[in-house]
């Protein structure tokens, strides 16, 4: 992306929509990926700082908000809560762009595209320690429909289905 190009925000009839799903779900899938690529790579004196910690993601355009937190091992799912330690919040595309690596957090951060409110330390603890992890780069091909229902095919049938046509 261009920096000079207008940022994509999502349409207010589709946030309006969205701000109605209940948040719980959404929290969990959130916590569930966190769990699976990002919480044992944290170094535990960075866990045992977000022990007990409320945290809260918030998607701006999509009128979205994600609560969770920390056991000291793992990130679990929140109902919304009243008030949190941490809250980042940026619009869609933004927290895309991030996950995908193509966005530098310092950036939106200093463009006002990203913001965090709360404990300050605890953010700039949690940006710090993201910074310094090698985490995957959110690739969306590898949720395009076919690649997702190839994951759940037995492998047998995957193999069968390659050579169907091999005359084997």
């Amino acid at each position: 992306m261009n920096p000079s190009s207008p940022a994509f925000v999502l349409p207010d009839p589709v946030g309006s929509v969205l701000s109605r799903l209940p948040a719980y779900p959404g929290s969990f899938l959130l916590v569930t990926a966190l769990n699976k690529v990002l919480a044992k790579q944290l170094p535990a004196d960075v866990r045992q700082y977000l022990l007990g910690k409320k945290l809260r993601i918030h998607v701006t355009d999509a009128r979205l908000t994600f609560d969770f937190t920390c056991t000291g091992t793992r990130f679990v799912a929140s109902h919304r809560q009243d008030s949190t330690d941490l809250t980042i919040s940026a619009n869609a595309q933004d927290f895309l762009r991030l996950a995908q690596r193509q966005e530098d957090p310092d950036t939106l951060f200093f463009n006002r595209r990203l913001s965090m409110e709360g404990d300050t330390e605890l953010g700039l603890l949690v940006k710090n320690a993201l910074d310094a992890l090698e985490l995957p780069v959110l690739n969306l091909q590898q949720w395009t429909p076919d690649k997702v229902l190839a994951r759940f095919l037995p492998k047998r049938n995957r193999n069968q289905t390659s050579t169907a046509g091999h005359g084997g």
